[in-house]
């Protein structure tokens, strides 16, 4: 979907409300979710190109590129500040508050907590976050270095706009994190009239009750062509001192669905980047377990379709995905046994994505974040390169050999 023909910033009768993204487990880029089927994130020219011109073979493994809307600062009356999508017509309906959306009732309990009347970009005071910084540190960016108590309860009640109680859903904290990160960056640097470009992409976690996600930085080398020597120099040192470097992989964050206690256990990248190769296996292993037992059936779907991808990635000559991540994602809500009777589950219909011919629990494997993604024919590099991606091979195989021996029992 393209929407295009923005309403005036002022007018938010014609306005879709973004809501903060509760998925997100990775990244210091704030993903919205636009619909039940569609997030946006703040676009990226390079990114942009690679959608449009993705080779037809990564198509099953990236999210779908949906197009580009305008986004805009929007401050209700209470000083709460939100992000305002103009949509594809106006309507004349008047633009209100979903009291339905788990997302926008947590959002605004936390906003409430900062006493954001008195200052439109206050800092949420999370749980066991101190947010201390440096004189030369951006607000936005103590907010996302701080660490955050990360295991979210399956459920409690928050108020909702009218005060009403309602119930929200077990959540990462992780999305709502550069979710404030990013409104701060954007009412401290840019009047609040200023329109911003978002690209849309699939929502690839909709189909699932309790998205499991593993969020995987991939590949040996983390910094584009443009980076900074500084920048560059930051990037390398990461590497050297995590898993990247010697496995060409690193975990970047996750969230597993805990059927005995009912909420997401959930990991930040700070805990991946202090990972040795064997806390890398274990954090695998404790991917794929549910709080009671592992979750066997996965393992062969998912190594199917990291072979897959890898087949993939070796016949995509000059491209270098730095700093891009592979997500990989099931359902914690495991499908019911089956009754006497029913059909086998090689019989019954398949699933869009992600579900094989021969019947095996449904996964998905997706690359996403291609901000610094180069190939040749790419707009104005100057570097090219020959040959498929080795860092990004080179992770694949590690993350391929794990799981196979997690799957052998070693």
């Amino acid at each position: 979907m393209v929407v295009q023909n923005s309403a005036d910033a002022g007018d938010v009768r014609a306005g879709v409300q973004l809501e903060p993204f509760l998925h997100q487990v990775g990244g210091h880029m704030s993903v919205m979710k636009y619909d039940e089927h569609t997030v946006c994130k703040p676009l990226i020219s390079r990114e942009q190109r690679f959608y449009e011109s993705l080779p037809l073979a990564m198509k099953q493994f990236t999210p779908q590129y949906k197009g580009t809307i305008t986004v805009h600062l929007w401050k209700d009356s209470t000083g709460h500040l939100s992000l305002v999508a103009n949509p594809v017509k106006e309507s004349q309906e008047p633009f209100k508050v979903s009291t339905e959306s788990a997302a926008m009732a947590i959002w605004q309990t936390l906003q409430q907590t900062t006493g954001s009347s008195g200052s439109a970009c206050a800092l949420a005071q999370w749980p066991h976050a101190q947010l201390a910084r440096s004189p030369k540190e951006s607000p936005a960016k103590a907010l996302l270095r701080s660490e955050t108590h990360l295991n979210a309860p399956a459920s409690s009640l928050v108020e909702d706009t009218n005060g009403n109680q309602v119930e929200r859903k077990s959540f990462n904290p992780w999305g709502l994190h550069c979710h404030q990160a990013h409104l701060t960056r954007l009412c401290s640097e840019y009047p609040e009239n200023k329109r911003h470009r978002f690209l849309l992409l699939e929502n690839v976690v909709s189909q699932y009750t309790h998205p499991c996600v593993l969020d995987l930085k991939m590949g040996t080398r983390q910094h584009g062509d443009d980076a900074s020597e500084e920048k560059k120099a930051r990037h390398m040192r990461k590497c050297a001192q995590s898993t990247s470097a010697c496995l060409g992989v690193r975990i970047c964050g996750m969230q597993v669905y805990q059927t005995d206690k009912k909420y997401f256990l959930c990991k930040d990248k700070y805990y991946g980047r202090k990972l040795s190769v064997e806390g890398f296996r274990q954090a695998l292993y404790q991917f794929l377990h549910n709080g009671s037992h592992l979750r066997r059936e996965l393992l062969e779907p998912i190594l199917q379709q990291l072979r897959a991808l890898l087949s993939v990635i070796r016949s995509q000559s000059s491209y270098r995905f730095y700093s891009s991540s592979l997500l990989i994602i099931y359902d914690g809500q495991e499908p019911p046994e089956r009754a006497p009777g029913s059909p086998h589950p090689q019989e019954a219909p398949q699933a869009a994505h992600g579900s094989s011919p021969s019947g095996l629990t449904k996964v998905d494997v997706r690359m996403i974040d291609f901000a610094h993604t180069t190939y040749k024919g790419s707009w104005n590099e100057h570097t090219t390169y020959d040959g498929p991606d080795p860092g990004y091979i080179f992770g694949l195989e590690n993350l391929i050999r794990i799981l196979h021996d997690i799957q052998e029992g070693e």
